[in-house]
């Protein structure tokens, strides 16, 4: 029964239309479980990276992106991800050095979907293609995308010294490791996350050697790897120099033959 505090008490405003769209709106794009996590190392790309954010626009998963370096990436995510709300993407911006492959175990650890991958911020391999990727796992616990595989297309290739390199390398791996693999350096591989939680643990390498190791480890312990073809695009301007190399192959080779 009403009583007349009741009865005289004010009804509630209606919502105004803004606040009816805004309580309409679906849940944060960072809530739940993302269907996958991509993770972006970035190191001084505020060059090369805004080809890569005008393919993510809506994007469903997570993106991860760890910015190192003193330029405007940073900035250029954080623009990014203000304009476009509904996409899941966040930069963990770094003071020190990690290495790329210091870069891309942190944002495996931050990664909360069951499948990770990561690529480069160039945009060498598209999102459209990562996307891809992530569709063909069910068939396998890691797949990685290959240049030098048949049914692979390079728009534009690398100079010849790179090329060469890159072959000299994979010739060297294939020898001290074992990998069947054409191509373990590309920068696009997908996970099941469960391969790499049984890894995580036992990685060293943080520079470009990174991707031998994990590859390596985990087909160590009964994981399926496939190679897959993919349409590449050299972007110039690589973050891999002649001193790099060295230093890759030195640290493969107290990896492979530590005690």
């Amino acid at each position: 029964m009403a009583t007349s505090e009741t009865r005289d008490r004010p009804a509630p405003a209606a919502p105004d239309r803004d606040e009816v769209k805004r309580g309409a709106r679906s849940p944060a794009p960072c809530s739940g479980t993302p269907p996958y996590t991509l993770i972006i190392p970035a190191y001084n790309e505020e060059a090369r990276i805004p080809l890569l954010l005008s393919q993510l626009a809506g994007a469903e998963g997570e993106v991860i992106c760890i910015c190192e370096g003193d330029d405007r990436t940073f900035s250029l995510i954080s623009e990014f991800a203000e304009a476009n709300p509904d996409v899941c993407i966040r930069c963990d911006r770094r003071a020190g050095r990690l290495g790329k492959g210091g870069a891309i175990l942190e944002g495996m650890r931050q990664a909360r979907a069951p499948l990770v991958g990561y690529t480069d911020a160039d945009a060498s391999t598209s999102f459209s293609q990562m996307l891809a990727l992530f569709e063909i796992l069910n068939g396998a616990d890691v797949v990685i995308g290959s240049r030098w595989i048949e049914g692979s297309v390079i728009v534009r290739e690398q100079g010849i010294g790179r090329r060469f390199e890159s072959r000299v390398f994979n010739m060297i791996i294939r020898a001290l490791f074992g990998l069947p693999f054409k191509d373990t350096q590309c920068g696009a591989k997908v996970f099941k996350k469960a391969a790499i939680d049984a890894v995580i643990g036992q990685m060293v390498s943080t520079g470009f050697e990174f991707d031998v190791e994990l590859l390596w480890r985990i087909r160590n312990l009964g994981f399926s790897i496939r190679e897959h073809p993919i349409t590449w695009h050299d972007r110039g301007d690589s973050r891999v120099r002649g001193g790099d190399v060295l230093r890759m192959l030195s640290g493969l080779l107290r990896l492979r033959f530590a005690r």
